[in-house]
């Protein structure tokens, strides 16, 4: 029998300036790292600055035996641990704490879900949430079809204007999964109520592309064909698998990385001015891009001149001698899955015709690092023969050190002329003075009020493994060769060739 839960404390605090709705988030697979990693941190953080609805609530659910205090407990030390208000006030965390709640029980069991009902009941009556429902699903990818299928059969996503659900990463595994799970999502729930999460769609200065492009008439009537020669875009970590060689051995950085963070930042960059900064219009002209990309492996169509795969050695991170990706734990001695990919792609349309776009990620590398580069084309004329200008470049750094550069050549002081490379630096932290949101703070909030734009389509969900298909297949069948590189390096030799083939080299970063 379930105790009385507690009075809302915030009930009477101001609501959101976002005007978000009361609500119960039931989190799926609340015992993992997402949720005391990410997920709680995050709704706490939104709690200390009255972003949060004021009738607001959280259950936890998963197969683990806990008590509502155990529960309470675990999160707290994720939100001491990973917060931004770490330090705020005990009594944030304490009224905070009083809507959190636990529920225990096999996801594939019908019972789990009518007690589910139950307690919500229960939690509607205590926190004047009003019957609204947010379902987070961060279990197993495999449990996903039997959760919908039992929240279905349950009645718990009937209405459209009540219940929402949240589905995390990956989205099936190639293009025939995932078409196989939208059809499951869509036949138990409407395409308004699903939201495809990406937190790289969250962080601030991918959100500042957007505006970067679409807010400044400097910009965009330079952003095509006519002025840019080339695109970069790297993702790099200089972690290992930090203990998900189960998962990792399955994924590898292909469907870890580029079919959808990747994929994601491309489209930001390719795409053409929406009508309006909507849902629909945004992701309406995201999915246009995917249509029009392709690999771009020349005459003939060369997976070798398009796609590098590239696995790490043993080496050094940092002054830490480490493991090669074959010598890691649970790892396969003979595995073919790849740490490190680097892509050329071309976009077939008026804007970008000619253009290459190349992606790099990978594991163990030199830094951590996320960046967009834009490189101009070459003056075209020779002014000052002593000296060839370098292109100018327009860099947008997404993490770890927030902002935007412009690369511009100037004159050396002296009496020759002598030019010399500059940068003109953007920096978040320095100018708002103020520490940057995480990534799932506005993506939850999103969610809470309603707004898409920042989720991913079902079209475009497809769309991007559509994208990634052949390289998958090119893999599975060895018309790329595994390509080593050493821990602590900026990847294969291969990826250097594969961009110097067109006359241009990887930024330095």
């Amino acid at each position: 029998m379930m105790r009385s839960l507690a009075e809302n404390p915030l009930r009477d605090s101001s609501r959101s300036e976002r005007g978000a709705a009361p609500v119960v988030m039931v989190i799926f697979g609340a015992s993992g790292d997402l949720t005391a990693r990410k997920l709680v941190p995050a709704l706490f953080d939104l709690g200390c600055e009255r972003r949060l609805p004021s009738q607001f609530a959280v259950v936890g659910l998963s197969r683990s035996p806990l008590s509502h205090e155990a529960f309470r407990e675990r999160l707290k030390t994720g939100v001491h641990s990973f917060a931004r208000n770490d330090d705020a006030p005990p009594q944030m965390w304490d009224n905070f704490s009083k809507g959190i709640f636990y529920h225990s029980g096999d996801l594939k069991d019908p019972q789990t879900y009518e007690k589910l009902k139950e307690l919500l009941a229960q939690v509607d009556k205590e926190r004047g949430t009003a019957g609204r429902r947010l379902f987070y699903l961060s279990t197993s990818p495999n449990y996903f079809p039997i959760i919908l299928e039992q929240l279905s059969q349950a009645g718990m996503l009937a209405d459209p204007e009540t219940s929402k659900v949240i589905i995390e990463k990956p989205f099936g595994t190639d293009l025939e999964t995932a078409q196989a799970l939208n059809q499951k999502v869509l036949s138990v729930a409407k395409e308004r109520q699903v939201y495809r999460i990406d937190h790289y769609l969250g962080k601030e200065t991918v959100q500042n592309l957007l505006v970067f492009r679409f807010g400044n008439a400097i910009f965009e009537p330079l952003w095509n064909r006519n002025h840019l020669s080339h695109i970069q875009i790297t993702v790099s970590e200089t972690v290992g698998l930090e203990g998900r060689a189960g998962y990792y051995e399955e994924a590898g950085v292909l469907k870890d990385m580029v079919q959808n963070h990747l994929m994601q930042l491309l489209c930001l960059v390719c795409m053409e001015p929406p009508v309006a900064f909507d849902a629909k219009s945004v992701r309406d002209e995201k999915v246009k891009v995917l249509k029009a990309l392709r690999l771009d492996g020349g005459v003939g169509g060369d997976l070798s001149r398009s796609v590098v795969r590239g696995q790490y050695a043993s080496g050094w991170a940092g002054s830490v001698q480490v493991p090669g990706y074959r010598e890691e734990p649970d790892v396969q001695p003979e595995s073919s899955t790849a740490t490190y990919v680097a892509l050329k792609f071309a976009v077939d349309n008026w804007r970008w015709k000619g253009v290459p776009i190349y992606l790099r990620t990978g594991k163990r590398l030199t830094k951590r690092v996320s960046e967009i580069a834009l490189q101009f084309k070459d003056v075209p004329q020779q002014l000052f023969p002593d000296e060839a200008p370098s292109p100018n470049l327009l860099a947008l750094r997404i993490q770890p050190d927030q902002g935007v550069s412009l690369r511009f050549e100037a004159k050396r002081p002296g009496p020759k002329i002598q030019m010399q490379p500059v940068n003109m630096d953007f920096r978040y932290g320095s100018a708002f003075g103020m520490e940057t949101p995480e990534a799932y703070e506005r993506l939850l909030l999103d969610c809470m009020v309603g707004d898409q734009t920042l989720f991913t389509r079902a079209d475009e969900v497809e769309e991007a493994w559509r994208v990634v298909a052949p390289v998958l297949q090119g893999w599975e069948e060895n018309k790329v060769p595994i390509s080593f590189y050493e821990s602590g390096s900026w990847g294969p030799v291969e990826a250097d060739r594969l961009i110097q083939q067109d006359g241009f080299r990887w930024r330095r970063l």
